[in-house]
């Protein structure tokens, strides 16, 4: 069982961030600022997919159409993603936007940050801080001798108070970095020096394969020591994969509890049946399933039954043909062409 670190609760919408709340998936929208139709109909399938969070890049004032027209959408919060122009944000906040997301060290004087704590605050709307490995300041680089894991920490802390000095903790933290060892430190330092809840991600990760991987590490590693409270996979992909990818992080980190674990064997020269695309058939189908069971793919006897015999519904690959099994215990001898569906029968009845 993971002791998750104790954290202050953040209201994004009406969904808790930290303070005991499960840890949510969120992701980015990827189509072009000002085109709204594009935005809402890649919203909508982000939510159909399951996504909890959406973030939306808010460059111009014009933008700023585009998050009251998600608002109106969709159920999921929308963060506004802003950079440089603080009346971005403020104006964001108007179209009843549920987070904003901003380095407050890029917004210009003190007075620009406290006008944007001022209105999220009686808007009720918290402020994520973004940090990353490009935008440290530079008297932190040179402190430090580069962005570092404490130049990042530094620099989220200084945001922080920055903030706090305006009255305003109603805050979430980021601190990304591409490299995966010093996304990993800066994020432990940042936990050890506040009780902020903390947005996980790898930024800049890459594609869907090494994107995934990179995030796994740098995610699942943080996620298993109790660290973390929302999360993003970054990936240089369509959006919804990024979802698919949180969610399997969370159960690979025990971290999900209605859904299922699959184990299937790498195969060997024994395996008589064509186990990996089978395999892929029932991954893919176990999408919809929302249930804490564990399903084995086995490649033949020998690593069937008996090797997963803690599985509830498992089967294992023969001669053309399979044996369906629960607990260890073999049900009856299926045809390969029917192993699926008999399976998918069995998950149903559980």
């Amino acid at each position: 069982m993971i002791e998750r670190r104790k954290t202050k609760q953040v209201k994004v919408g009406r969904l808790a961030i930290g303070g005991g709340a499960p840890v949510t998936v969120q992701s980015m929208l990827n189509v072009e600022a000002h085109d709204v139709a594009g935005n809402v109909a890649q919203a909508k399938a982000l939510e159909k997919a399951g996504c909890q969070i959406i973030r939306v890049a808010v460059p111009d004032l014009a933008a700023v159409a585009t998050v009251a027209a998600l608002k109106d959408a969709v159920a999921a919060p929308i963060v506004a993603d802003i950079h440089f122009n603080h009346k971005i944000a403020l104006a964001c906040v108007d179209a009843g936007v549920d987070k904003v997301r901003i380095n407050p060290g890029n917004i210009g004087a003190d007075e620009n940050v406290k006008a944007v704590a001022d209105k999220c605050r009686a808007h009720g709307v918290p402020i994520r801080i973004g940090v990353n490995s490009g935008s440290v300041e530079p008297e932190f680089l040179a402190r430090y001798g580069g962005p570092t894991p404490e130049a990042m920490a530094a620099s989220a802390m200084y945001h922080v108070r920055l903030l706090e000095k305006y009255d305003f903790d109603n805050i979430v933290i980021s601190i990304k970095s591409s490299n995966v060892g010093n996304m990993i430190e800066a994020y432990r330092r940042v936990a050890e020096a506040c009780d902020y809840p903390l947005h996980l991600g790898v930024t800049e990760s890459g594609t869907a394969r090494m994107g995934l991987v990179k995030s796994a590490v740098g995610i699942g590693s943080l996620l298993m020591e109790g660290i973390g409270d929302t999360i993003r996979v970054s990936l240089t992909d369509d959006p919804t994969e990024e979802v698919r990818a949180g969610f399997d992080i969370l159960a690979a980190a025990g971290l999900l509890t209605d859904r299922p674990t699959l184990v299937s064997c790498p195969t060997c020269g024994r395996t008589r049946i064509d186990l990996i695309a089978l395999a892929k058939q029932v991954e893919a189908r176990l999408q919809t399933v929302r249930k804490p069971i564990t399903v084995a793919v086995m490649g033949c006897v020998v690593n069937g039954p008996g090797e997963a015999k803690e599985a509830d519904v498992g089967i294992a690959g023969g001669d053309g043909c399979g044996l369906l099994f629960k607990k260890g215990e073999v049900l009856r001898k299926v045809p390969e062409d029917a192993l699926l569906d008999e399976l998918m029968k069995e998950i149903e009845a559980l």
